[in-house]
């Protein structure tokens, strides 16, 4: 189905359908929704949409990637046949194409990343927000899902809010409710125990894109944090034997690491420190060094020069990166291996070890593994335990680096449940069937 740039006329006849949660993946599903013919009621718990969307935006809002599709597939990792099915609906191009009926051009990144051209997610937001309202979207603000009316099937939703609490009874649910990384903006995963109590299969939520502890020294903490390490390698192996292998840089912390290059390796850290209580990954600390030139330059007389200059003007380390040295070996021992094993400090330097203890808690990570099992939803989203109720976002089991793919597939799933949903209703109730308005009590 194309999307049709224009408003579409508020139609009062079809079926009613309740959104829950107004973030990427539920303003999709309503729009979804809209576009065929449905009575649309959101619900947000804070006061207003949109609000990690706008957060991720402060910084330039990374709508999503332009690198090839199978490339761009191969991000999901083990969940990457299942998104890919969700792309169908929504592909990055077709994403950028739904932007522009915004309003909004975008441009491709020196990176390949994709951007609007005002680097910002608010005048997105608004324009679609006027479009979904002319499209008869109702939105209620500071309401948050308490869980399912006792004896009321499926879709009737128990809503809690500044008046207290009341019953919503819609034809279908979709529920996209986040994780549990940003609960200052509402993605609490308040939700799980009552999915669980129905008999959806969860798989628990952990940090993703997110930094790991260390325990570094006092000084290194104290004078280091913030620094960042840039020109790096790092090369990190599970037991299992995947490999990650990228340049790039990242951010010392006061307990251990941080920043782009450390979260794009983080599932595979992550999942090794669950199996093994540790993960070690190597760092290059000189990727344009070759290891024999680095040697013979390590291996020169050091005359006059203190060992910090011999090391910055033979090997290119100083500040953090010569500091990290010093978190294995004191200026003895370095000195020491300067003059007389070059050529292992060389190698050492190509591969330098630095043990990641534990990720830092969810509540500090960018996004969220786990929650909903895919297992437990058909191709529509619908979960196969509560008939009529769809899933979409951050609130189900996959996870994706940073760079435009966590975006990507949380439009696309909401698209897909919101175009499920629709299907459902239809099935129930006949496309064309009429519908009073979406009932409330109190």
């Amino acid at each position: 189905m194309t999307l049709d740039p224009r408003p579409a006329p508020a139609l009062q006849t079809g079926p009613r359908v309740a959104v829950v949660g107004g973030g990427p993946a539920g303003l999709m599903a309503a729009e979804a929704l809209l576009l065929g013919g449905a009575q649309v009621d959101l619900y947000d718990a804070m006061p207003s949409v949109g609000r990690k969307f706008l957060l991720a935006g402060k910084g330039g809002l990374n709508l999503t990637h332009s690198e090839p599709m199978d490339a761009f597939v191969r991000r999901y990792g083990e969940r990457a046949d299942a998104v890919a099915s969700w792309l169908e609906a929504l592909g990055p191009q077709a994403l950028r194409d739904w932007a522009l009926g915004l309003g909004v051009n975008t441009f491709v990144g020196s990176s390949g990343r994709v951007f609007p051209a005002e680097m910002k997610a608010a005048p997105l937001l608004r324009a679609w927000l006027h479009r979904l309202r002319a499209s008869g979207l109702r939105l209620h603000m500071r309401q948050r899902w308490a869980g399912w009316a006792a004896g009321d099937g499926a879709t009737a939703l128990r809503m809690a809010g500044p008046g207290g609490e009341h019953t919503v009874q819609a034809d279908a649910v979709v529920l996209a409710l986040g994780g549990a990384s940003w609960p200052q903006l509402g993605s609490d995963g308040a939700w799980m125990p009552w999915l669980a109590a129905r008999g959806v299969d969860l798989a628990p939520l952990r940090p993703a894109n997110c930094g790991f502890d260390v325990g570094w020294s006092g000084y290194f903490a104290q004078r280091f944090a913030g620094a960042p390490v840039k020109s790096v390698r790092l090369v990190f192996v599970d037991a299992r034997g995947q490999r990650f292998d990228r340049p790039g840089e990242f951010v010392v912390t006061a307990g251990g690491i941080e920043g782009s290059l450390v979260y794009a390796a983080s599932a595979l850290i992550r999942d090794e420190i669950g199996r093994s209580g540790s993960a070690t990954i190597h760092l290059d600390l000189a990727p344009g060094r070759d290891e024999g030139r680095l040697a013979a330059a390590l291996a020169k007389g050091r005359g006059a020069r203190s060992l910090p200059n011999h090391l910055r003007e033979q090997a290119g380390l100083d500040g953090v990166k010569a500091a990290l040295l010093r978190e294995r070996w004191s200026a003895d021992e370095l000195a020491q291996r300067v003059a007389q094993a070059s050529a292992e400090l060389a190698h050492e330097l190509k591969a330098w070890p630095v043990t990641l203890k534990a990720p830092r808690p969810l509540v500090e990570a960018i996004s969220t593994a786990g929650g909903v099992k895919l297992e437990a939803l058909d191709e529509r989203l619908m979960l196969r335990a509560l008939p009529g109720v769809f899933c979409a976002g951050e609130m189900l089991d996959w996870e994706a680096p940073t760079g435009g793919y966590l975006l990507s597939a949380s439009f696309a799933s909401g698209r897909v449940a919101g175009r499920g949903a629709l299907q459902w209703c239809q099935q129930c109730r006949g496309a064309n069937a009429p519908d009073a308005p979406m009932r409330q009590t109190d």
